[in-house]
């Protein structure tokens, strides 16, 4: 073999004076400052029982501007509500619900269990409700709803037909309720994934259980698309929320259900609280979305 002499081989490093790093990315589509939402979890849960239309008429009628609700999928492709993924606590069944079809549903009692005040059960017969009853409501009152996908455990089918259905239901609502905002919100970054190819331009948020809201949010975030994340109030850091914020992305803290709390989280910067009790702190989030006080009224 003849010998050639090598040349210099290119340079496949970073140039001397490139900026090294990875430069944060601001949302897309931020919330702005001052904002702030009360979202009335699974409906106003204190006053009926949870995600029933019961429940969202109650929040309507407390004021409540936002609704939050859970979602899974039944065997014949139907999106119920429900937070739950078996039907003990909030119906007069057992069991799981992924082998139940839409017949199925009007017998299903998901008001008895709750009791009022007095110990009556003024709620029984309350049915188990699909996304569409849910829905109807949600647009017949005016209000905005963010919607949790449940992390599905029926499999990639069913993970596929709850985010499908839950986005064909949802453009249906930007249609007959253009002033209804939608906001899909899960444990689950492939559901959310998933919604966002599905359903481009969806507002997305990231969910994440206590003490979990680690120092990667950000890349999870970016890499989704989202526009919020949702932590939960226990172990959450003020230096965290202003992290969060100074890129813009919104902060909604779930469970909030004292005003105490909900005026610290708003102080803060959070952009939102998910409350059991709209009834007593929906007027925090104020008519202008703005808070209603702030710690230093409360001295």
């Amino acid at each position: 073999m003849s010998s050639v002499a090598a040349g210099p081989r290119p340079s496949t490093g970073p140039r001397p004076d490139a900026p090294v790093g990875w430069a944060p990315a601001p949302c897309p589509h931020p919330t702005p400052p001052g904002a702030r939402i009360v979202l009335a979890h699974r409906g106003a849960c204190a006053l009926a029982p949870e995600n029933t239309p019961a429940a969202l008429r109650a929040a309507a009628r407390a004021g409540a501007r936002w609704v939050e609700i859970d979602v899974d999928v039944i065997g014949d492709g139907t999106v119920i509500v429900i937070h739950d993924s078996h039907l003990d606590r909030t119906t007069d069944r057992t069991g799981s619900y992924y082998r139940l079809r839409a017949a199925d549903l009007p017998a299903i009692d998901a008001g008895s269990w709750f009791r009022a005040g007095d110990g009556s059960r003024p709620f029984a017969g309350e049915r188990l409700p699909t996304l569409a009853e849910a829905l109807d409501v949600v647009a017949e009152t005016a209000m905005s709803v963010n919607v949790e996908l449940k992390s599905c455990q029926a499999g990639a089918a069913a993970c596929r037909r709850l985010v499908d259905d839950v986005a064909a239901q949802l453009d249906a609502l930007a249609e007959r309720a253009p002033a209804s905002q939608a906001l899909v919100s899960s444990f689950n970054p492939l559901l959310l994934d998933r919604m966002g190819r599905r359903r481009p331009g969806t507002a997305l948020a990231l969910l994440t259980r206590a003490g979990a809201l680690g120092d990667d949010w950000r890349s999870r975030v970016e890499m989704l698309g989202a526009r919020a994340v949702h932590p939960a109030q226990a172990g959450l850091s003020r230096d965290r929320v202003e992290e969060i914020r100074a890129l813009g992305y919104g902060v909604n803290v779930w469970t909030v259900n004292t005003r105490e709390r909900a005026v610290e989280l708003f102080d803060w910067g959070a952009t939102g609280i998910f409350t059991d009790r709209v009834h007593e702190l929906g007027e925090l989030g104020g008519a202008d979305g703005r808070t209603a006080e702030t710690t230093a009224d409360k001295r």
